[in-house]
């Protein structure tokens, strides 16, 4: 039976890929579609009203009649739909919110996900993935055998009950179609316990006695962590050994090359293969397209209107924004969006690349926030996670996580530099090599940082702490960032993260003293 409705699902998801080839090499006509239906759609609202809504019919009249706004700009509006006021953002009253917690800050975000967006964006995002994931590997069983994605978990609002908040998987599991119900493993109620450490355990209780999960999906450091309880529960060396069916990861939410090689340990196979999502809580972006290239199709066709902020003007409070047809290979933008949820213009403080057009393609290089420019090296996340891996590569390691701070000049030291925290899963045998491959790894991808590093006149080679393993999930604990909603910040400006780690790590050899 299960067979059957595999192929039924495969049939699917091929006519779906008909709509996605189409939008590939038209994008421009799903844009301009999808920017009337936004407008049209919340031209009654609060927001529709002031900007005049109704008038505004060209992406040009758009950009000079909205202003750019981020989530300050927003967040008093959204409290009020959650407290049951209706049409302020969007259409009607709206009971669903995700949660994102930063992680530069310990304030947390809501978004409306109201039911269009959730089915027109999210959802039909999933859809489009698996569509992706079929076409690059038709011998795939995700509608024979279990699947597993490990959520985050959703709450009430005291003071208005009717509205519910929480981590975005966590909505899309409460609201997963029936086809997807039937193949989820555990099950909805042990997958949403709100404690997400005793959720971890049942997991990992339940799931080491399965041997028919094809594919799982999550982000990787809080994957490991249920992957270990699993192979300590059952005794086995590996995944493959656990779960002999498995096909495919699909992964997002940080960048996926520092865990490359640790999860090639734990699923040994050259068959399996992994796909990169990127869905946020705003919406879902992009998936990887084809499985050979290491970049991701920007989703045009989900309700999601994109503008581009280029590097020079993200610094400014109302930017000068380009779109699809504009950009360029190779430049950074941070990422704007209107959509389906009420929020127009909207500065999500992600950046990409575009490696490709038609199809559009991109890759996540990091958030605008998430950076290393001390001393003019402009060093973004994507640099990090690709100098790290082809470190690991070159050494024979394997890292849990990182975190990366400037070292600024003082009295007692002349010259600036970077100092990056490094949790190893397999630690390489020559710690000193490593740190002077990394720097010269980073020198090559970045050019602005190989310029800084010359000849060591105005940065000294980075400096490498490694610290003992379950440090990150011990800070990541103590500051109430454990769960799956929760990311390590990978680069700063400041050296806040870098010296608590430094603390933490210290403080953890004490105790074993």
């Amino acid at each position: 039976m299960n067979s059957i409705i595999n192929l039924a699902v495969k049939q699917y998801l091929s006519r779906r890929m008909k709509r996605i080839e189409r939008y590939m090499m038209h994008p421009e006509e799903a844009q301009e579609r999808w920017l009337l239906r936004l407008l049209d759609r919340a031209r009654d609202t609060e927001q529709g009203r002031r900007w005049d809504f109704a008038s505004i019919r060209t992406p040009e009249q758009f950009a000079n009649t909205v202003p750019a706004r981020d989530y300050d700009a927003v967040k008093d509006d959204i409290t009020r739909m959650m407290r049951g006021e209706h049409n302020v953002l969007w259409p009607n009253e709206i009971n669903w919110y995700s949660k994102s917690s930063g992680t530069t800050s310990d304030k947390s975000k809501f978004i409306p996900v109201p039911y269009g967006n959730l089915f027109n964006c999210h959802l039909a995002g999933a859809w489009d993935c698996l569509a992706l994931l079929y076409a690059n590997k038709p011998d795939m069983q995700a509608f024979r055998y279990k699947h597993l994605i490990v959520p985050g978990s959703f709450q009430t609002l005291p003071e208005y009950p009717k509205t519910r908040f929480g981590d975005v998987s966590s909505i899309l599991v409460q609201h997963m179609p029936t086809i997807g119900r039937i193949f989820y493993t555990p099950d909805a109620q042990t997958n949403l316990l709100p404690n997400f450490e005793e959720k971890l355990h049942q997991i990992a209780e339940i799931t080491s006695k399965q041997n028919d999960i094809c594919l799982f999906g999550g982000v990787p450091t809080w994957l490991i962590v249920l992957f270990r309880m699993i192979l300590e529960k059952s005794g086995k060396q590996n995944m493959l050994e656990v779960w002999p069916k498995l096909q495919a990861y699909m992964h997002g939410g940080v960048g996926f090359d520092p865990y490359r090689e640790t999860f090639r340990e734990l699923i040994p196979s050259d068959d399996f293969v992994y796909q990169e999502a990127y869905n946020a809580s705003e919406g879902f972006f992009g998936a990887q397209c084809d499985l050979r290239q290491n970049d991701l199709l920007l989703l045009v066709d989900n309700g999601v209107f994109y503008e581009f902020i280029p590097s020079s003007e993200w610094e400014k409070e109302q930017p000068k924004t380009v779109l699809l047809p504009d950009v360029k290979i190779g430049e950074n933008y941070a990422l704007m969006i209107s959509a389906n949820n009420g929020l127009f213009r909207y500065k999500l403080g992600d950046t990409i690349m575009f490696t490709r057009r038609y199809p559009f393609c991109f890759q996540i290089t990091g958030r605008t926030k998430q950076f290393i420019n001390a001393f003019g090296e402009e060093v973004m996340v994507g640099d990090a996670d690709k100098a790290l891996a082809d470190a690991c590569r070159q050494m024979n390691a394997a890292v849990t996580e990182y975190t990366a701070a400037p070292v600024y000049f003082s009295a007692e030291k002349e010259r600036g530099g970077h100092e990056w925290v490094v949790e190893f899963d397999k630690e390489p045998s020559d710690l000193e090599r490593f740190n002077q491959v990394l720097d010269e790894s980073l020198q090559r991808i970045n050019s602005d940082y190989e310029a800084k590093r010359y000849k060591g006149m105005a940065l000294d080679r980075l400096l490498l702490n490694a610290v003992p393993k379950g440090t990150f999930i011990r800070w990541m604990r103590a500051r109430g960032k454990f769960g799956n909603q929760n990311k390590v910040p990978r680069l700063a400006n400041h050296r806040q993260f870098v010296e608590e780690l430094i603390r933490f790590a210290s403080e953890g050899e004490r105790a074993a003293i």
